[in-house]
């Protein structure tokens, strides 16, 4: 593994702090606070091709590699956590989806409008009364003649209220659990599927988290994603993506907490001289740099393993627990750097905290990452 970045790495590594600076910074506090989701972000995003870069460029993509991916869902996170929840969830779960899963018509039809941002997409898996047991989810897809008739809701879906298509995982066969998981394409405006917006959430104000409602959602047969009952292989492969980009959205956290806590510590003044010189202040400093070094080591660690095709399910896992606790603890230490002034909304960092709290749980929560590395490590199967 090198550890120099190349010339491609750097330049879209630029391009996404120079937009992130430039378009996303401006409005980042106001959004937080109104949980205004500008759509407007997204289209620019997609203009210059950060909407789909792990994407092939014969369906609208940059083509990067993975660690390129990440290195732009860092500098995202490190402006707005809620931005770059959007993308990572229209990237790496709903894009990569249907180019794993999708025949040559469905990336043809969907993946070039994604890319450019001219359509968003959602991945429905959680429910309200199933979340890690995905194996038993309660939304079912029946038969019926040439289509399919979907039933059920599903909750905490990233970008429910502003997509244009969702994959929304379904039973078609419960008596076989997993193995009866079918994957579906479902479009904006299909008869019997709406959407209601979560309001009131701890953080990432900024992005748009809905309920899906399915009361004899019909669609075709050409809607299925990959093959009937591939859905849980759908799902599960599109997870260990999403959890690598989460790491590096949490990297770009921990680095925003870094670089706050350091200006302020540089500009506060008490008993006459800079609070960066006092000695624990410089250790609470020390030990999120030293972190958060190691998370984006981790990090891309993982997305070399994808990106040279090899198995990389138990260091997505790893990285995505490490970067999101450590995204947390930084966080925390940043607030404790500015004192009762962290505790208000003047200055960033209690938004750090905020949007940081979501990064442990959604991909799975940091349990579930534990039970995943360990199955891993020991050879023990997810499922029975």
């Amino acid at each position: 593994m090198n550890f120099d970045y190349t010339d491609e790495q750097i330049m879209f590594r630029n391009m996404a702090r120079e937009f992130a600076q430039r378009e996303i910074a401006p409005v980042t506090t106001e959004d937080d606070r109104g949980g205004h989701f500008r759509r407007e972000i997204i289209e620019k995003m997609g203009a210059l091709g950060l909407c789909g870069a792990p994407i092939p460029r014969e369906y609208g993509g940059l083509g990067t590699d993975y660690i390129t991916y990440t290195l732009i869902c860092e500098e995202i996170a490190r402006v707005s956590a809620s931005v770059f929840t959007t993308i990572t969830v229209h990237v790496s779960t709903f894009q990569i989806a249907i180019l794993l899963w999708g025949n040559e018509e469905q990336k043809r039809k969907y993946l070039p409008k994604a890319t450019t941002g001219e359509m968003i997409g959602c991945f429905g898996l959680t429910e309200p009364n199933i979340g890690s047991d995905a194996a038993n989810m309660e939304t079912t897809a029946r038969k019926d003649g040439k289509e399919w008739a979907l039933d059920g809701n599903k909750m905490w879906i990233t970008n429910g209220g502003v997509a244009g298509l969702a994959i929304v995982a379904a039973q078609t066969d419960k008596a076989k659990r997993h193995r009866g998981i079918t994957s579906f394409l479902v479009e904006k405006g299909t008869p019997g599927f709406s959407s209601k917006d979560i309001e009131n959430k701890l953080g990432l104000h900024a992005c748009n988290t809905a309920e899906l409602i399915l009361q004899n959602c019909r669609v075709p047969e050409e809607s299925i994603l990959g093959q009937v009952g591939d859905g849980f292989k759908v799902m599960m492969s599109t997870l260990d993506c999403g959890r690598v980009s989460i790491a590096s959205g949490s990297v770009g956290v921990a680095q925003a907490s870094i670089d706050a806590a350091t200006k302020y510590a540089q500009e506060r003044i008490q008993f006459g001289k800079p609070i960066a010189s006092f000695q624990l202040v410089q250790e609470m400093l020390v030990d999120m740099i030293v972190e958060t070094e190691a998370a984006r080591f981790l990090v891309h660690h993982a997305a070399f393993l994808k990106d040279k095709g090899e198995p990389f399910t138990r260091e997505a896992s790893i990285a995505k627990v490490f970067a999101s606790d450590v995204a947390q603890r930084s966080a925390m230490k940043a607030i404790k750097v500015h004192g009762g002034y962290g505790y208000s909304g003047e200055y960033p960092v209690e938004r750090y905290y905020r949007d940081a709290m979501a990064m442990v749980l959604y991909e799975g929560t940091t349990e579930i990452q534990k039970l995943v590395i360990g199955r891993e490590t020991l050879g023990i199967s997810a499922v029975s």
